[in-house]
């Protein structure tokens, strides 16, 4: 009998799983473009964009492989809305009654194809290099979960950058070499632009048809929508940008956007490469003399230490994680983080980049809107859901481990050791932002006082009672324990006045 086979928009692999473990000759492959997945959270357009054209090309390529496929668009007039509804639909049509079906990457979604009435085989998204089962048995046991010994593990797994069971170079991880500022350099070469084509034009005009007020810049389009062109990404970053990867990975810059990072996540987060090979190409890159250790080693760890570590914190934690709130923050999220005004430069460059290129790399993302959302006590179920709308690269599995764990600390601890939080002396080090800010990061109070400075010291004081026995928190608390009690108090005085002016809606 005839089963379906579901690919979902991040499994666009024809290694996946479900495929494997599937017939051309009898199964039918299901793909569609439903309301329920565009529109959960208010996506991006740019993300919309690449993913259903992504799927339609992949589809074709099913097809010339002699799969049947049968994929529903999101303007098809028989079109039930939604991943269930769909398999539902098409099992009336090819008289089935089971589904071959790849994990999602999202409990929502895997609750709902389990609940469907029909047999649903949901197997494991073996693209990653570390299983749950895998993930579960390191973690069994462990007081605390932390990368560092996940990725020394992950080396060893897979022998990138080892010399019999030594790191390359004699050190795990040369992050402490990877922290300078950025300059200008008008001859830096950004990531190759996407070619056009009939299947973007006809996507395009449609996400521009149904999705006219999400926020987010559709047009001009750049990215990637196939393996080709993924690939063309890849080789660019390789050449290119590799070599000064490392060194400036945490810089920012106005009007450089893409400085020497890869922008190959939302490629690998879709299924268009896969971790491994894109490891192996950055390691022999320094095989063959043409990048540094340091941008090389600093590359793979983001790979098979971050990202298989994140994906496994997701799986563990549990369908509730999204809803953990550690520090009790309720604070609305800011209309600027939707492109409402606001004078602090560095939030509106992050905010404006969102919006136009759908992408923003990992320090903007932490250091600028996740740091400012935790320092002035954000809901970050609402952080959470701002960053799964608006990168193009944000799978729940990968993108809530980031926010509620790494950027907000809302699971109190599981991810991070600490809170990443900074003042604005951190930004300043690290970009061109505060010279052109109506702020000055230098003064620590008065009107022009840097709302990082003031909102720093409010954020440590309300939850000293947590983080003041931290061993890495210590001295920072008795830093502000010698500072003058007047001074204290005007400090926290004026933090409180910036979050009850922004609560009201004026312009901060």
């Amino acid at each position: 009998m005839v089963r379906l086979v579901l690919v979902l928009g991040d499994q666009l692999s024809h290694d996946i799983h479900a495929l494997r473990k599937a017939d051309p000759a009898r199964d039918v492959v299901v793909m569609a473009e439903v309301a329920e997945e565009a529109a959960y959270v208010p996506h991006h357009p740019k993300k919309i964009a690449f993913l259903f054209t992504a799927m339609r090309k992949f589809a074709s390529e099913l097809r010339e492989a002699g799969w049947q496929v049968a994929y529903t668009t999101l303007d098809d007039a028989e079109n039930t809305g939604s991943i269930p509804g769909e398999l539902l639909r098409r099992a009336e049509d090819h008289g089935a009654r089971e589904v071959l079906a790849t994990k999602p990457g999202e409990w929502r979604l895997i609750a709902a194809l389990q609940e469907i009435p029909l047999k649903v085989a949901l197997l494991a998204d073996d693209r990653f290099l570390c299983s749950h089962a895998a993930f579960q048995a390191w973690a069994k046991g462990r007081k605390a979960l932390r990368l560092e010994y996940f990725y020394r593990e992950m080396r060893r797994k897979t022998g990138l950058l080892m010399e019999d069971d030594k790191p390359v170079g004699g050190k795990w991880n040369y992050d402490h070499d990877n922290r300078k500022p950025a300059t200008a350099d008008l001859f830096r070469k950004g990531p190759p632009e996407a070619q056009g084509g009939a299947v973007l034009d006809d996507v395009l005009d449609l996400v521009e048809a149904h999705f006219p007020d999400n926020f987010g810049t559709l047009r001009p389009f750049t990215f990637q929508t196939d393996r080709a062109g993924a690939l063309r990404a890849l080789d660019h970053f390789i050449t290119h940008t590799l070599p000064d990867f490392g060194a400036y990975q945490d810089a920012m810059l106005q009007g450089d956007p893409y400085l020497y990072h890869a922008v190959i996540g939302l490629y690998l987060n879709a299924g268009l490469l896969s971790p491994l090979e894109v490891c192996k190409r950055a390691e022999a890159a320094y095989q063959a003399g043409a990048a540094p250790i340091n941008s090389v080693e600093g590359f793979i760890r983001q790979i098979i230490g971050w990202r298989e570590f994140i994906r496994g914190i997701y799986f563990l934690e549990g369908p509730d994680y999204t809803r953990c709130n550690a520090l009790n923050h309720q604070r609305k999220l800011p209309a600027f983080y939707w492109g409402a005004e606001t004078r602090m430069n560095c939030i509106a460059q992050a905010v404006d980049q969102t919006r136009d290129l759908a992408y923003a790399h990992h320090i903007q993302r932490l250091m600028v809107t996740g740091n400012f959302a935790l320092l002035a006590g954000i809901n970050p179920a609402q952080v959470h859901e701002w960053y799964l709308a608006v990168y193009a690269d944000a799978c729940e599995w990968v993108e809530a481990p980031n926010t509620i764990g790494m950027s907000q600390f809302a699971d109190g601890g599981v991810v991070a050791s600490k809170p990443y939080v900074s003042s604005g002396a951190y930004i300043d080090r690290m970009s061109d932002y505060c010279a052109s800010c109506h702020y000055r990061v230098k003064k620590k109070t008065g009107a022009k006082a840097c709302p990082f400075n003031l909102l720093y010291w409010h954020f440590l004081t309300r939850h000293r009672d947590r983080f003041q026995g931290n061993p890495r928190m210590a001295q920072i608390y008795r830093n502000w324990d010698r500072m003058d009690q007047t001074r204290r108090k005007q400090v926290l005085a004026e933090a409180q006045d910036f979050l009850d002016r922004m609560a009201r809606g004026e312009t901060v």
